[in-house]
């Protein structure tokens, strides 16, 4: 490859790395999840959804269980202003369900927000703005104190408007690109937004480390997420998120892995869509606690009915090898793989086994709406006797 020299590595290490992360096997209970379909999904859309649109979508999310829905920008555009109003004056949002709003830290977006939320029974009030060297440097042209001061005057102007306004507000910081940000910087920024906000129990902040652009491995973010958790003022009273892109392919292992670190909660988007390569796939994330036994608290038992309307609403695909979602993934075209399904199938039916163990298939298709006649044994070239006998077996008997 020509210009390999051109690109170093661009995160940064905490100063004390212990790892202690790694010592955990795995999952054993699902994050607070936050679907950010309608506002980081949405922005990626080449057509972006309409009002109706997004008023099904929405109710989409509600029915497979969502409590946390980031709902749009409202300060950006008049659609986005126009369906928050909706949602709040329609008595849309059921009395369990917070709603996520995003703004800079802009006084002026910041009160259009606040206007935007007007009456709004509970919503997350999320503020941010770019901490990473990068963004520094090239976009901002300002000093570590120059971008502390964004965020602190920011944070105050949430606390004053969500004073005069009507409705039960929560906050979030996120320091964008925290993936390109020192460490040390990223946690002294949080901490003095944290002082500013002086959490309590009954009165948490999020705060919300995102992998914007993912720079490093898995395990590096996970450090990063593990040192930031170990050192956060206020921690007890602190929800710590994760919201991984998927630059390097790697979004739902930067997520998992950031839980085992200390993560409490996920925004990310169903199927993955999101700006570039898309946010962390839920679905994903979701069916592969599911596979270890752990119930995610998310309903996807018709995956294709959700793919369809995920499919009409957004006009992207599901790709066919998207992991749970995908039309093939279940699929055995080849006769020694559909010989070892149709036998492992069979001797789960003979012996009542109470765990899923069949061969090739990591989940039953049946609990996620897939029927093993269309979805599993399929026969083409590669196909041998033990296909062909399963179908005539299943069809003819």
């Amino acid at each position: 490859m020509k210009n390999v020299e051109k690109y170093s590595r661009s995160y940064f290490m905490p100063p004390v790395t212990s790892m202690k992360w790694t010592e955990k096997e795995y999952i054993s209970e699902p994050p607070i999840w936050c679907s950010v379909d309608l506002r980081d999904g949405n922005q990626a859309l080449v057509v972006p959804m309409n009002l109706e649109e997004k008023l099904e979508y929405f109710q989409l999310l509600l029915k497979l269980g969502f409590k946390e829905i980031e709902v749009g920008f409202p300060a950006a555009s008049e659609t986005e202003y126009t369906f928050l109003r909706t949602l709040i004056e329609e008595d849309l949002i059921p009395d369990d369900v917070t709603i996520q709003v995003l703004t800079q830290s802009r006084e002026h977006i910041i009160r259009k927000t606040f206007e935007a939320l007007q009456g709004v029974n509970k919503a997350v009030v999320h503020l941010y703005n770019s901490t990473s060297v990068a963004q520094r440097k090239q976009v901002y042209k300002k000093t570590k104190e120059e971008i502390i001061y964004i965020a602190v005057s920011g944070a105050k102007l949430l606390k004053k408007y969500a004073d005069e306004t009507q409705g039960n507000f929560k906050f979030q910081y996120s320091p964008e690109s925290f993936t390109g940000t020192e460490i040390d910087f990223a946690l002294d920024i949080c901490n003095q937004v944290l002082d500013v906000w002086q959490p309590t129990e009954g009165n948490k902040v999020i705060i919300n480390l995102p992998a914007t652009v993912s720079l490093s491995m898995p395990h590096v973010y996970a450090s990063q997420i593990e040192y930031m958790s170990n050192h956060l003022n206020y921690r007890e009273n602190v929800v710590l998120s994760l919201h991984p892109h998927n630059d390097r392919g790697s979004g739902v292992a930067d997520a998992k892995l950031g839980l085992l670190a200390g993560g409490q909660r996920i925004e990310g988007t169903l199927f993955g869509n999101g700006e570039r390569t898309g946010n962390v796939d839920i679905v994903t994330l979701a069916l592969n606690l599911f596979s270890h036994g752990v119930d995610p608290k998310l309903n996807f038992e018709n995956i294709p009915e959700i793919m369809a309307i995920y499919e009409r609403l957004t006009k992207m695909k599901v790709n066919e090898r998207q992991p749970y979602g995908g039309k093939l993934v279940f699929a055995a075209f080849s006769g020694s793989h559909q010989d070892a399904i149709a036998k492992g199938m069979k001797w789960h039916e003979e012996c009542e086994n109470e765990h899923w163990t069949v061969p090739y298939l990591l989940i039953d298709p049946k609990d996620i709406g897939r029927k093993y006649e269309g979805d599993v044994i399929r026969i083409n070239s590669q196909s041998g006797k033990g296909g062909i006998g399963y179908l005539l077996e299943q069809h003819y008997g």
